[in-house]
């Protein structure tokens, strides 16, 4: 009889679970709200997402916590947040790189990036081509590639990790102007630095936010930036075209993600207040302040970007020849 009862329950509960989604959502949010970055503490997107979230705890009127999940270039922390409860409580950050690079990266992703549901493109990040002051006598980008031409062991160029657009810009670098280069991957630029600084590093070509502070403080030389025109904060540094190499523009861009069976109405409640935060002239300053350019875009615009700059990026990932099993 207990059997023949959860059997005859079993259509009313069913008739009723499409109730509840509704309902979470338009309480959303009603408690802490946790955004999952999948690098480590200090680099571009780890300052920029808290930039987000501190705002995003007055629009929301919740807590926001940030959570760095570090590791397998990203995919750590894109996968935990790809398994959570789909109840809008674990927010996601993914780059280009999680999106569009990956599943020609790898030979097994853990998540598949088609049913992450993207809230909207949230910023671009030009990469900036970057040596130690101390370290490399380099002035300009043809001054650079002079020099690591003449180092008979070629040079050495770090990134966030196998697969992600600095590595695979450096990658596209050194064979566009020749250089023999080795590259040496990071868990983020955090750790890069350091070692760049101490001189066991010779160049990186990496997101231009990572890089501002020791750029501005004289430890790091930027030579040139990858975006099409030189970035408005730093009008002194040329871009890849002005420095003598031709058709080089590479950006990365990031957009928030819910996991999977997110209810719609909590995607485009965020949405909206992403769109409001996009808009506040002090927030666009403070973002080109820290080399990044602000941005804002629909859910499906950004699932359309990702599906979009797919055969790029997995011709670049076969040029470079990155393979991870």
């Amino acid at each position: 009889m207990l059997r023949r009862r959860s059997l005859l329950a079993m259509p009313a509960a069913l008739a009723a679970a499409p109730l509840v989604r509704p309902a979470i959502a338009q309480g959303w949010p009603a408690r802490t709200v946790r955004i999952v970055v999948p690098w480590p503490p200090g680099g571009s997107t780890d300052v920029l997402v808290r930039f987000y979230a501190e705002r995003l705890q007055t629009l929301l009127g919740q807590s926001v916590v940030v959570e760095n999940r570090p590791g397998a270039g990203g995919n750590i922390g894109v996968d935990a947040v790809a398994k959570a409860e789909p109840d809008g409580y674990t927010i996601g950050i993914a780059a280009v790189a999680h999106l569009s690079i990956n599943p020609y990266l790898y030979a097994r992703l853990p998540y598949d990036p088609t049913t992450l549901m993207l809230v909207g493109v949230a910023w671009e990040l030009p990469n900036c081509a970057v040596v130690p002051a101390e370290h490399n006598p380099s002035k300009t980008l043809q001054e650079f590639i002079a020099w690591a031409k003449a180092r008979p062991n070629g040079i050495t160029y770090g990134s966030p990790g196998v697969g992600t657009t600095p590595h695979l810009s450096g990658a596209l670098f050194c064979t566009r102007v020749g250089i023999q280069g080795t590259h040496v991957p990071f868990r983020g630029a955090a750790q890069a630095i350091p070692v760049m600084l101490g001189g066991q590093l010779d160049f990186a070509l990496d997101n231009l936010t990572s890089y501002v502070p020791v750029i501005r403080d004289g430890k790091m030389r930027a030579l040139a930036v990858t975006s099409a025109e030189r970035f408005p904060t730093m009008p002194d540094v040329p871009t890849m075209a002005e420095g003598g190499v031709p058709d080089f523009v590479v950006t990365s861009w990031q957009s928030f993600f819910f996991p999977p069976r997110t209810p719609p109405a909590i995607v485009q409640r965020l949405n909206a207040a992403l769109k409001q935060i996009s808009e506040e002239e002090a927030m666009r300053k403070r973002f080109l302040d820290n080399g990044a350019f602000m941005a804002w875009s629909t859910p499906e615009e950004a699932a359309a970007r990702a599906e979009r700059e797919r055969p790029m990026w997995r011709e670049a990932v076969r040029i470079s020849g990155a393979r991870v099993e």
